[in-house]
């Protein structure tokens, strides 16, 4: 009765065509292409399109219907600029990838295999980013001769160099292996390479954006690194700083004094020599430690034995504070207790108030942009 409102969009972003594409509702597909076909390009959330969705969640059935039914669609992108084969790697759906292949092949669309996103990457950087081999034989064996193995991103780098740039995996020599029989180079054995000055020229200013290109490369990219990397490496960061403000905490920079001649044995020599540098030293090593403790508590509240690792943590935390406070000289022995008494409770509300004001702000901000639009 109203064939509009299939292309109108929810809160969400999504519209009743990309619902039923996500959940493989192939008639309910069926009778929106046929009211009106140009609705498969309708882009919702991330700029996604129907077809986006389908192949996200490996609905072949769907990908296949709009394919047939929907021209042009396999070349729609999202705001991101990634086509439906890059959101198939990265999402790791195999199915989905061969029947889009396989629609390329019958189409003779090759040209879509090499198209880039904004920051330049083909689907075979990410494949070979992913350390996805499957992905990669499907790509190699399909038409070699089209695909561009050695297409430079806007990094300066191709698909060889993100593998070389990164730790050897199981499974690196097959791809590397796989590579190298398609051809495939590294940026700088090409006729395009990034310069690099030389010594001559190295204390004169260079104006090479390449270096800029590789720093934005290493930077985090909510479209292209995944959330179980996000969450390991600040895993890794909040382990380390927690070791290294612990080990200051029962260990306090100039050790503390061996006899009682004066002062207290056993207390900080600092706090002693320089009561202030004490106090700055308890304050941020303590503050370091606390959000180092309450980030591994968020990043692995939904692990095994999450309640064992915070009992761990506690006895961590609690032995520090013990430390912190015997080391104290008398004059700041209050000031000691007070930091590590206070900072455990003051990080988590600090952290949820900073989180829910920046939810507020991107809030206000998409409602601002709905209400131009």
């Amino acid at each position: 009765m109203k064939p509009e409102f299939a292309g109108d969009l929810n809160a969400d972003g999504y519209s009743p065509l990309h619902l039923a594409s996500a959940n493989g509702d192939i008639e309910t597909v069926k009778e929106f292409i046929r009211v009106d076909p140009s609705i498969c390009r309708r882009q919702g959330k991330d700029g996604n399109t129907p077809l986006h969705a389908a192949v996200l969640r490996g609905k072949v059935d769907v990908i296949r219907e709009m394919l047939e039914n929907c021209e042009g669609c396999l070349e729609d992108v999202s705001f991101q600029k990634e086509t439906a084969l890059h959101l198939a790697v990265k999402s790791i759906q195999f199915g989905s990838l061969k029947v889009l292949l396989d629609w390329i092949r019958r189409k003779n669309l090759w040209e879509i295999l090499n198209k880039k996103d904004e920051h330049g990457n083909t689907i075979l950087h990410f494949a070979v980013w992913k350390k996805q081999r499957q992905v990669l034989d499907f790509l190699v064996e399909s038409n070699p001769v089209a695909l561009e193995v050695n297409a430079i991103n806007n990094s300066g780098l191709t698909a060889l160099d993100l593998l070389l740039i990164f730790p050897s995996e199981a499974g690196d020599r097959e791809i590397h292996e796989k590579l190298q029989g398609a051809g495939a180079l590294k940026a700088k054995d090409l006729a395009t390479r990034i310069r690099i000055p030389s010594s001559s020229t190295r204390n004169t200013p260079v104006n090479d954006s390449s270096s800029s290109n590789l720093l934005q490369y290493f930077k985090f990219h909510a479209g292209r690194d995944s959330p179980s990397d996000v969450r390991s490496t600040l895993l890794v960061i909040a382990v380390l700083v927690a070791t290294a403000t612990y080990q200051v905490g029962i260990t306090p920079p100039g050790g503390t004094w061996q006899d009682n001649k004066g002062h207290v044995a056993g207390t900080s020599i600092l706090g002693y020599d320089s009561q202030w540098s004490y106090v700055l030293l308890v304050a941020f090593n303590s503050l370091g430690l606390n959000v180092s403790l309450y980030m591994i508590i968020i990043l692995t509240s939904k692990f095994p034995l999450a309640m064992d690792l915070r009992v761990l943590l506690f006895s961590i935390y609690f032995t520090y504070n013990l430390a912190v406070i015997a080391t104290s000289p008398q004059s700041a022995k209050i000031f000691s207790i007070v930091i590590t008494s206070i900072l455990p409770t003051a990080v988590p509300l600090i952290g949820n108030l900073v989180r829910k004001y920046e939810v507020f702000n991107r809030l206000s901000a998409m409602y601002h942009r709905g209400r131009r639009n």
